[in-house]
């Protein structure tokens, strides 16, 4: 087996914070939710729109070839790899439309998401049965979904 590159240990643990003693995966959907809230925040919507989606399709594609490559040396599902959960944050956070509001829906997505992750119901846990960087996004991508859906419902009913 090959060894990863330094690339992809980087991108694997989230830029470190994999590394963090104290919940890793939180720390790394933390880091991309502050970096959403930064795009989201200070640029205007079709270019956070697009610049949002252009980091998504990048740690889908180099993200899943990160984790599945630190396997060899990590193990499986190793929990220094976030990237998972910094993609997983993304997905309910891109949901999130022009709203006065955006900021508390923004956390609503961060805690939904970070529940499904945890607790992995609706099939999530089935997904870790994947082999490589596959079965390590996989379980975060559905939780990430999950929790979209339920806070585009929220955000038809409240506005």
């Amino acid at each position: 087996m090959e060894q990863p590159t330094c690339f992809q240990k980087i991108l694997s643990t989230g830029f470190g914070c994999g590394y963090s003693p104290i919940a890793p995966g939180t720390v790394g959907a933390l880091l991309m939710w502050i970096v959403w809230i930064m795009l989201y925040a200070f640029l205007p919507y079709d270019i956070y729109f697009t610049l949002s989606s252009l980091i998504f399709l990048f740690f889908a594609y180099f993200g899943t070839k990160a984790a599945g490559a630190v396997e060899v040396i990590w193990g499986k599902d190793p929990s220094k790899v976030v990237v998972d959960e910094m993609i997983g944050v993304l997905i309910p956070l891109m949901t999130i439309g022009s709203t006065a509001i955006w900021f508390y829906y923004s956390i609503a997505a961060f805690i939904l998401f970070r529940l499904f992750d945890i607790f992995k119901p609706l099939g999530i846990r089935r997904l870790e049965r994947l082999k490589g960087g596959v079965g390590i996004m996989a379980d975060d991508v559905l939780s990430g979904l999950y929790s979209a859906i339920i806070l585009l419902i929220a955000q038809w009913f409240i506005g």
